[in-house]
């Protein structure tokens, strides 16, 4: 029996999402996205143009998703630290996420997450 795929669904942030690494601000959007599935926590997707790309190195690391693709990864680097594919993109995604091509998404983990609301 094949399993059912998990409900995706995509929103838009309300407000402005800062990324920091480590303490540096590497990405700031107010166009960033949340994309729920299934039973994950939320992620956070940014536009790339909304990030700082000095801080970004492309790997050859990939990974796939049934639901959404094959993902690309970055690491992050700043002076002193290297957080090795901390940072993916679907740059083909599925039809059914196709709004997340040219976002990244970022580990948890590895990054600091401040929201500043729109009405603030």
């Amino acid at each position: 029996m094949k399993s059912p795929s998990p409900v995706i669904s995509l929103e838009q942030l309300a407000g402005c999402l800062l990324v920091k690494f480590h303490g540096i601000q590497v990405a700031a959007s107010s166009h960033a996205m949340i994309l729920n599935e299934a039973n994950y926590p939320p992620v956070y997707y940014i536009p790339r143009e909304d990030i700082d790309e000095k801080y970004f190195a492309r790997t050859d690391h990939t990974s796939y998703c049934p639901y959404k693709g094959d993902a690309n990864y970055f690491s992050l680097q700043v002076p002193g630290h290297e957080g090795a594919n901390a940072v993916w993109t679907y740059e083909n995604p599925k039809v059914s996420v196709a709004p997340i091509r040219d976002y990244v998404a970022f580990y948890p983990d590895q990054v600091k997450f401040e929201v500043i609301k729109a009405d603030a």
